[in-house]
């Protein structure tokens, strides 16, 4: 679990909370189920007239994607793909079948299936390319959701205020009503931009960074296989693998494969 997402959202709600209280506000001034609904729901049915229903049955699968903390496991993976450049450089290419059940990561097992079946290099840098293209193609579906969820809001905010001071506007006679009315109509404007800078916008910003540490990944395994079949050496192999990595975590690998 991505304890940073819930740490920020819950954080980030508790400041407003506490910046209310402590700037003399009540909590039930901020409260408008009007406002609730044309903010909420009226950038809810934005987002379903300019996407196709499918999608939108899925944003609870984006939420759970941005709050379950992905682990890569990038140094066991670069390890892995040297450990089999060694054993191919021992063995041949066909020795690798031996290892294929129990390679974990489908798309690494896949790409060293091609290699074993004696695939051309350009076929299989084509199909595994184009394999991580339409996985960031999906990607981006989620991505562009909540950037227009993070628009949106904000301007189904702007609408409910202008809803508040038509009406308040239309009873002027009563001027002790002005106050409450502008503070009432302020309130959609607030909740846009609440809503979009602490949920919205954020939640595209994490999933966009999911999206970049899943494409390192199959960067990686590509850059592995392709390596694997042409005979390079292991330790070139490692070396390139490595230089996907922050240097702090290089180390680790290189760790882990004196110990072996």
């Amino acid at each position: 679990m991505d304890l940073g997402t819930i740490i920020g959202l819950g954080a980030g709600f508790i400041v407003v909370v506490f910046g209310i209280i402590v700037g003399g506000g009540s909590i039930n001034m901020f409260i408008s189920i009007p406002s609730v609904l044309i903010t909420i729901v009226g950038s809810f049915s934005a987002l379903m007239v300019s996407n196709p229903l499918s999608r939108i049955l899925g944003i609870m699968g984006y939420f759970t994607h941005v709050i379950k903390m992905p682990n890569w496991e990038e140094e066991r993976i670069i390890s892995q793909l040297v450990s089999f450049s060694e054993k191919a450089r021992r063995e041949g290419l066909l020795a690798l079948e031996d290892d294929l059940e129990e390679v974990d990561e489908e798309f690494l097992r896949k790409g060293i299936q091609l290699v074993v079946d004696g695939t051309d290099p350009e076929i299989i840098k084509n199909i595994l390319y184009n394999e991580l293209n339409q996985l960031q193609a999906r990607h981006s579906i989620g991505i562009k959701i909540f950037d227009d969820w993070g628009k949106l809001a904000p301007a189904f905010g702007m609408i409910g205020t202008l809803i508040g001071l038509i009406t308040m506007l239309s009873n002027l006679e009563d001027k002790s009503a002005i106050g409450s009315g502008m503070s009432t109509a302020l309130i959609t404007t607030l909740y846009g931009a609440f809503l979009a800078n602490l949920v919205f916008i954020p939640v595209r910003n994490k999933l966009m960074d999911r999206d970049n540490g899943e494409s390192l990944v199959k960067e990686i395994i590509i850059e592995g296989i392709l390596s694997i079949q042409s005979g390079d050496n292991p330790r070139i192999l490692e070396e390139k693998l490595l230089s996907f990595l922050p240097p702090a975590r290089r180390e680790a690998v290189r760790q882990e494969a004196a110990a072996e």
